[in-house]
């Protein structure tokens, strides 16, 4: 609607060769009395016009088309204008003088842009498609392995994102044979990285702080260390959007160490050293257990760990587990980030989300698969104590270094595994004398402890780590175990969403 009805007739009769059916008035209160009578696309709205302004009818017409895509149209380049519309939430703001092929471009891309960039994306995927499927996996060094997986991660986003149905089934076909050749990569590679620490090998949980960490800290005297437990790459991806407009984001990526389950990974982090390692040097804090305590001297890890590198800073340590701890966090969120040294944060709300799947009927209809564990994480993230802590963070100007310690699969296929009563009782990983999954290709067995760098068992202790979408159940157990975890998020194995984890380099903006 323009108050100026005879410049409008050329606007209206290129959109209308083109294909739209385009209506006009010339003052708010016709314009909002059509939108009373007739659901229309879009609004194209002057800012000026007899009676009201334009930006003061946005608020009306908001009344009766609450989702309606509002283009304002202005003669006014001053910034007070231009905050006030984009704070009425309108779609697009044009400055006058306006030629018909900027009002079609404004149409088009609110109309037809989904649809488009829909179609383009489709037309990318299918061409690279054909391309992965001819080169497959083999051959991949650790780069070429973190390379390939994340671009398969960016396609999952974006074709689940863009409703494409059939190609995203497409993409998910490429996945078995992805965990089939990355299993065989890990059971060579793995053992070799551990032997040959200065050697050719990617970075491991035990290089977050080193080779991450500690430069922020040289240069800048403060940084956050956030730890996400069980976060993958897929949905890092998109948190990332949320996080880039406070910080200049520079996603890179480790190797978790083996197993990929929290009480290895994590403590891992946190001391710069392997699982062996810890249990060896501090024994009273290390105990092979299936509880939370196995993790309960991170902060004292982190300590040993900059005593090591003989770097004097003070540290701040907060493990948010509960929502009592989120309520806290939230209340007090300026003063938990130091002016000076370490804040280190671990949230394990994804990981109970994962874990909490298994026993909610609820929880599990919800989290169904990847792309709605995608979108609980997001709802949980916006109105989350650590997007608080980051907003504060990109207040402050103080650096962070966000990442994970390992991430999880989507289990569906149950490995029968033979074992003693020693055996432990993981479901991606086991320790015990004797083991034996019923069908070798299920499964990676080592059997020296000493080549995954692990606490020592004693004699004729062997390690087995799933691979693939499977869980370990007992012959004896089939139905139960079936019947309680088929379907659940699980880590501890060896495919690539467990341990190929994003790590975030977040500077905060210049204003």
């Amino acid at each position: 609607m323009d108050d100026e009805a005879e410049l409008l007739e050329p606007h209206r009769l290129f959109l209308a060769d083109r294909g739209y059916d385009v209506a006009v008035a010339t003052n708010a209160d016709d314009a909002v009395e059509m939108l009373r009578r007739k659901a229309y696309d879009l609004l194209l709205l002057d800012e000026q016009m007899p009676g009201r302004r334009g930006l003061d009818a946005v608020r009306e017409v908001r009344e009766v088309a609450p989702t309606l895509p509002v283009v304002v149209v202005t003669k006014s380049e001053d910034d007070a204008t231009l905050r006030e519309a984009l704070g009425t939430q309108v779609a697009d703001y044009l400055v006058k003088p306006v030629s018909p092929r900027q009002v079609l471009t404004a149409v088009t891309k609110l109309l037809e842009g989904a649809k488009i960039r829909s179609q383009t994306l489709a037309h990318q995927f299918v061409g690279r498609f054909r391309e992965i499927e001819d080169a497959r996996y083999r051959g991949l060094d650790w780069r070429g392995w973190i390379e390939r997986f994340d671009e398969l991660m960016r396609w999952d986003v974006d074709l689940a994102e863009a409703g494409e149905t059939d190609l995203y089934e497409s993409l998910r076909g490429l996945y078995p044979d992805m965990h089939r050749e990355f299993a065989a990569f890990m059971y060579r590679a793995y053992p070799s990285w551990l032997r040959n620490l200065e050697g050719d090998r990617p970075p491991l949980s035990i290089d977050v702080v080193s080779e991450f960490l500690l430069p922020i800290l040289t240069a800048r005297r403060v940084a956050l260390l956030i730890v996400v437990d069980c976060l993958r790459l897929d949905q890092w991806r998109v948190l990332e959007r949320l996080v880039a407009p406070l910080f200049d984001v520079e996603t890179t990526h480790y190797y978790a160490v083996l197993p990929t389950a929290t009480p290895y990974s994590r403590n891992s982090v946190f001391s710069g050293l392997f699982p062996g390692e810890i249990a060896a040097r501090f024994p009273d804090w290390w105990g092979e257990r299936e509880d939370e305590t196995l993790n309960a001297h991170e902060r004292e890890l982190l300590d040993a760990q900059l005593k090591e590198m003989q770097l004097a800073v003070t540290v701040r340590y907060e493990k948010i587990s509960t929502p009592q701890d989120s309520e806290d966090l939230e209340r007090r969120v300026s003063s938990a980030i130091p002016s000076d040294g370490i804040g280190a944060f671990v949230f394990n709300f994804v990981d109970l989300l994962t874990h909490g799947r298994s026993e909610s009927a609820i929880l599990y209809e919800v989290a169904r698969d990847e792309i709605a564990l995608r979108q609980l994480t997001l709802q949980w993230f916006q109105r989350s104590p650590l997007f608080s802590v980051l907003k504060e963070a990109a207040r402050r100007k103080v650096p962070v270094v966000l990442t994970s310690d390992h991430g999880s699969i989507h289990c569906t296929s149950p490995a029968t595994v033979f074992a003693k009563r020693d055996a432990t009782q993981n479901l991606r990983y086991k320790f015990g004398e004797d083991l034996r999954p019923e069908r070798p290709e299920q499964a990676l067995l080592f059997p020296d402890e000493d080549l995954l760098r692990l606490p020592r068992r004693g004699a004729g202790a062997n390690t087995l780590l799933a691979v693939g979408n499977t869980f370990f159940v007992y012959p004896t157990k089939l139905r139960e175990y079936q019947s309680r975890y088929r379907g659940s998020f699980l880590h501890g194995g060896v495919t690539p969403e467990e341990c190929i984890v994003p790590l975030a380099l977040l500077t905060p903006k210049e204003r």
